[in-house]
């Protein structure tokens, strides 16, 4: 209806699989990349798995059209199918004749045997695909396995590629299964796209059916983000109802309100905005075999006030502290208000907030458990993923914590590393993450998204999970990494000498605790003075009275403002 009025030559955001319109975010290239390597290797199972709208189905005809000559493909779409059927829907796939009045199986394998070593003869390779395999039963898949048996003296004469939603995972991961697991040569996890990835995944798609239109303005992309989780189905939806109603309405683009009475028709009056998708994407087959082999090193950080070196590992804590509010002096505050973060405001640098994490449901109190044993190697990847997802913060592929945290230096952010008791946990505020020990298996590292007064929500390994905040309390190490906006300081330190606009904010901040205001003009010198005033007001939060104003101290004087800042973690 609306596609001569926006010039478009198709509908753009239809949700039928059409591979012309496939986005190729990060995670979809790795899935393509997955998908196409099972085209290669000889015999065993690949899966392909993600939740609903995701796009695999696209990323599959996409493959289809990628398909080696000497490849022959069977694909099944719907496989609600017994041993039987599935043998005959195979058998018509590949064009093998049936035989009359089939009562067994074993007529059906034997002539898919017999083509199957006919294939390899001619030198061709044959791969069977099945969509939506959540749905095959456990029979099938064990006749699946089976069928992974028929082989050479040298070759596998099958491949199969299993796609399906998340509850594939599970299943077979089920104890019965664990013959046809350990036959899975590659598996990937298809996840939402992030913040960044929903703008250009819609200019992509209009651009295709024919228009350069800004139709959908930055602050719509990122409402645009929260509603649909980053989903291409749920993006679809949304895009092509409010299209039609901008042309109803006669408007030349989408507004707010279009967009948001287009969510209220497809997802329904009760559905709220949803958080940006903390799920990360699998970073790189390199990159994360790196990864499996450095582990999560945590090693103490000695403390900046102290005038040592930054952090060894890739998450440094600091020593253990309970760290109390600071405590003023006597006297009243009768400074002016300053901004909510306590820092003086940057000319053309507009900072960065976390989004408000919304209401948990409670779900029945459990323990809390790691990552399945194939997903462990990815939990650091996914952790620090989840987190700069989670502040929308557009980092390049990490190759550890240590490269993330200097490429958010940029944007004005900093990672704070710290060590607390487990008990704190209810006064921290997400997002962060948090190394768990469970009580069985290795530590890993989870993303605390939300929490409340009785339950948490976790990305765990790209997985999100609601748990009880007691049990997750028992199972915290007490340490943590936090993004935080950062103040002005580039140095490690300040101290006599120093000047600038971090000397005029230390400056301010202790006018806040002194409760006093004074006139200051021309260019701030950390003087003699000011080395005296930083000297008490660490003597007074309990820490080392040298007059530098490192980490810890920064820290302190960054509560004064109101909202917990960042401290120095490089």
């Amino acid at each position: 209806m609306y596609n001569q009025y926006f010039g478009f030559s198709e509908a753009p955001f239809s949700i039928s699989p059409d591979p012309r319109y496939l986005f190729m975010s990060e995670r979809h290239r790795e899935a393509l990349a997955h998908l196409l390597y099972g085209l290669q290797i000889d015999g065993g199972f690949v899966l392909l798995t993600g939740e609903v709208g995701t796009g695999k189905t696209t990323l599959c005809r996409r493959l289809l059209g990628q398909v080696p000559e000497h490849c022959d493909v069977a694909f099944i779409f719907n496989p609600r199918l017994s041993r039987l059927e599935l043998l005959e829907t195979l058998c018509e796939e590949l064009g093998i004749a049936l035989p009359d009045r089939v009562r067994s199986l074993k007529p059906l394998f034997d002539r898919i045997n017999a083509h199957l070593l006919e294939s390899n003869a001619r030198g061709r390779k044959t791969v069977l695909i099945i969509d939506e395999a959540q749905n095959l039963s456990a029979e099938v898949l064990e006749l699946l396995r089976l069928l992974t048996n028929l082989e050479t003296d040298r070759h596998k004469l099958l491949q199969i590629i299993l796609l399906g939603q998340t509850e594939l995972r599970d299943l077979v991961a089920r104890d019965d299964m664990r013959q046809l697991a350990q036959r899975i040569v590659a598996r990937y996890h298809l996840e939402p796209l992030s913040g960044p990835e929903v703008g250009a995944y819609v200019r992509h798609r209009l651009a295709v059916a024919g228009s350069r239109a800004e139709l959908f303005a930055p602050p719509l992309l990122e409402r645009l983000y929260r509603l649909s989780g980053g989903t291409p189905r749920l993006i679809n939806v949304l895009c092509d109802r409010a299209l039609l109603g901008a042309c109803v309405q006669g408007k030349a683009g989408v507004d707010r309100a279009t967009l948001d009475k287009a969510a209220r028709e497809v997802l329904g009056p009760a559905r709220r905005a949803r958080p940006p998708a903390a799920l990360a994407a699998i970073l790189g087959i390199g990159l994360l075999a790196g990864m499996a082999t450095a582990g999560w090193h945590l090693a103490p950080e000695p403390s900046a006030d102290a005038g040592h070196g930054g952090p060894a590992g890739l998450l440094a804590a600091a020593p253990t502290e309970s760290m109390p509010a600071p405590a003023p002096p006597s006297g009243d505050d009768d400074t002016g208000p300053l901004p909510a973060s306590g820092l003086p405001r940057q000319e053309g640098v507009q900072p960065l907030e976390p989004p408000r994490p919304e209401p948990i449901e409670m779900p029945p109190e459990e323990d809390v458990v790691g990552p399945a044993a194939e997903d462990h190697w990815l939990h650091e990847a996914l952790a620090v993923r989840a987190l700069f997802d989670h502040w929308q913060a557009a980092i390049r592929q990490p190759s550890n914590m240590d490269d993330a945290c200097r490429q958010v230096e940029e944007m004005s952010l900093r990672c704070l590393r710290r060590q607390v008791e487990p008990a704190s946990l209810a006064n921290l505020s997400p997002p962060l993450i948090l190394e768990l020990v469970p009580a069985e298996g290795p530590p890993f590292l989870a993303t605390l998204l939300a929490r409340d007064e009785r339950h948490a929500r976790l990305a765990v390994s790209g997985e999100i999970r609601t748990v009880g905040l007691a049990a997750l309390t028992l199972r915290w190490s007490g340490r943590y990494v936090r993004l935080q906006q950062a103040p002005l300081i580039h140095g490690r330190h300040l101290s006599h000498g120093s000047r600038g606009a971090d000397v005029a904010w230390v400056d301010l901040q202790l006018e806040r605790w002194e409760g006093r205001s004074r006139p200051r003009a021309g260019d701030p010198l950390f003087g003699d003075d000011l080395e005296r005033r930083v000297r008490r007001f660490q003597q007074a939060n309990g820490l080392r009275a040298d007059g530098v104003v490192g980490a810890q101290t920064l820290e302190r004087l960054a509560r004064l403002g109101g909202t917990e800042m960042a401290a120095l973690s490089r």
